[in-house]
């Protein structure tokens, strides 16, 4: 099996993998009197039909025989109050420098006691959907929460009998299951956002405080993640898909934040130009010895704002989170997308939504593709130095948007630094780094910088990137000399001219160039030196500046 779960009898010796005060806290409130576990997904959505606040749509699921509900399941919705979306400030994780792990022991005790004055539901999944990479998953939510618990189980594979027998006869790895302890009534005036307490180490986290359902994904995958990554895998915040030409095949992987376009990207059908394998566009895992990777979910949790109710995609979503509903000319009940309600409308859609989904590639990856909202870049950028892509990964740049609730005063247009657009990391940035460096070093993966932003002014639209990629797909793309940056060459796109005789844009570029430097500095001394980082990443950031001079 893929972690080892249970204690065997004996003492218990220091450094234990299976143990720790947090590991012990969170899983012993799972075996309390006060929790009905939940094995299959028809009973979990009877309880969230009944949940309080529940809007039970007239729009049915397809696919409920495949998915295991009642045939007659409809579209669930459930609204949040004012956070729809995660709240990164709330984040702590033991082991970082400046978090008292005493004082967030105390915290969380008292959080538990308190929470075991009430009701909950106890449910089990498998994160990671092949036998190379499997985790169990449990999750503890409190009753009047229904219908994120069931969002919950769809959205990561429930632990049905089938499952755990692939479960069983999985690779085995020295790791402890996951455990997720979530109580979104707790209170505490320390505390005024909400904690997101994490001890990596022992795969276990409790969610206090945040009711937004994407806390209990993120905090899930968070662990799941970091697991991969002490185990020899590169751990992905992005989309994987492989495109099946007749005379080869195309793998490629996009990274980008929420909101980038990395699902459109991702999920594209490109007509009947080809046939398209889609591994997942959220969260999986590459195997760094031969290249294979491992979808971590089986459904997708994606934004609403881009689907009108006539969208066939539509027709595959499951339960909808921070969206409005209306009625239709035939007085039905549906529901109201395009954030009109308000920002970072959700939904969990089933796999069904692509009918060439896979959950594992053998095949190694033929490129990657960082996704940025940089106007001083054209729409596609190649890179061909290995450590400079891994590079221009470790300096993501883009804008924050509703599916993060950002707190205090934040300028949401003004371009951050993302690395590998990864936020949900729990281990020092340089792992990633060498990771990816080594992903582009041995395997000779090819790099690309998209730019799904503005460029000059001018927006680059879904068309714009999709026919991009076609043309790399295809083998027609010519790039051309990005001035005089040796290793950066750019596709030209239609409306989209670069002119290094515009000292403007150049002072622009380098400017960019610049803050990636400062941010690659920075690292070293921010937060006590935890994400420093290899001489090299800077060294490469100061030859492309000095080739902009």
């Amino acid at each position: 099996m893929a972690t080892v779960g249970t204690f065997s009898h004996g003492e218990i010796a220091p450094g234990n993998k299976l143990f720790s005060s947090f590991k012990t806290l969170v899983e012993s409130a799972f075996y309390g009197n006060n929790v009905e576990k939940i094995t299959d997904l028809a009973a979990a959505y009877e309880l969230a039909r009944k949940a309080p606040g529940a809007a039970i749509t007239d729009m049915p699921v397809k696919h409920t025989a495949e998915l295991g509900l009642p045939k007659d399941a409809k579209v669930i919705v459930f609204n949040d109050g004012k956070v729809t979306g995660r709240t990164a400030a709330a984040r702590r994780v033991i082991g970082q420098p400046g978090i008292d792990k005493t004082l967030y022991e105390g915290v969380l005790r008292d959080a538990l006691f308190q929470g075991t004055h009430k009701k909950f539901y106890a449910g089990e999944v498998v994160v990671g959907l092949d036998k190379d990479f499997m985790v169990n998953a449990h999750l503890l939510l409190p009753e009047n929460y229904e219908t994120n618990f069931y969002s919950y189980l769809l959205n990561f594979q429930i632990m049905t009998q089938e499952w755990r027998a692939l479960y069983q006869d999985s690779k085995t790895y020295p790791e402890a299951d996951i455990f997720l302890y979530a109580d979104p009534d707790w209170r505490h005036p320390d505390f005024p956002h909400g904690l997101a307490l994490f001890d990596p180490e022992h795969n276990v986290a409790a969610v206090l405080g945040l009711n937004y359902f994407g806390e209990l994904k993120k905090a899930t995958l968070t662990l799941a993640w970091a697991t991969a990554h002490r185990n020899g895998y590169v751990a992905c915040h992005g989309g994987m898909k492989q495109y099946q030409l007749p005379d080869k095949k195309f793998t490629m992987a996009a990274f980008g934040l929420s909101g980038s376009g990395k699902s459109t990207i991702t999920l594209a059908k490109h007509g009947d130009k080809y046939q398209v394998k889609v591994l997942h566009d959220d969260a999986f895992v590459i195997n760094q010895t031969d290249g294979s990777t491992t979808a971590l979910e089986p459904a997708y949790f994606d934004k609403t704002q881009d689907y009108p109710l006539t969208d066939p995609a539509v027709d595959y979503f499951i339960t909808c989170q921070n969206v409005g509903v209306t009625l239709d000319e035939a007085g039905k009940k549906v529901i109201v997308t395009q954030d009109i309600r308000n920002g970072n409308g959700r939904t969990v859609k089933s796999r069904y939504v692509t009918p060439n989904r896979v959950d594992h590639l053998r095949s190694s990856i033929d490129a990657i593709f960082w996704i940025m909202k940089d106007d001083s870049l054209p729409p596609v950028v190649k890179i061909t130095d290995p450590v400079l892509a891994a590079v221009f990964g470790l300096t993501l740049a883009t804008k924050r948007t509703t599916a993060e609730n950002v707190v205090g005063n934040v300028d949401m247009d003004k371009l951050v630094i993302e690395p590998y657009a990864n936020p949900f990391r729990v281990y020092p940035l340089g792992q990633d780094f060498e990771d990816f460096k080594n992903l582009f070093e041995a395997n000779q993966t090819d790099c690309y910088i998209l730019n799904t932003g503005f460029y000059k002014g001018k927006k680059v639209t879904p068309q714009d990137t999709l026919g991009s990629i076609e043309k790399i797909v295809e083998g027609s793309a010519e790039f051309a000399a990005f001035g005089p940056l040796a290793s950066m060459s750019y596709l030209p796109v239609a409306g989209f001219d670069v002119d290094f005789e515009e000292g403007d844009y150049v002072k622009a570029l380098r400017d960019r160039m610049q803050s990636r430097l400062d941010f690659i500095l920075a690292q070293a001394v921010d937060n006590e030196g935890y994400n420093a980082l290899p001489p090299e990443a800077a060294a490469l950031m100061e030859k492309v500046i000095a080739e902009l001079n």
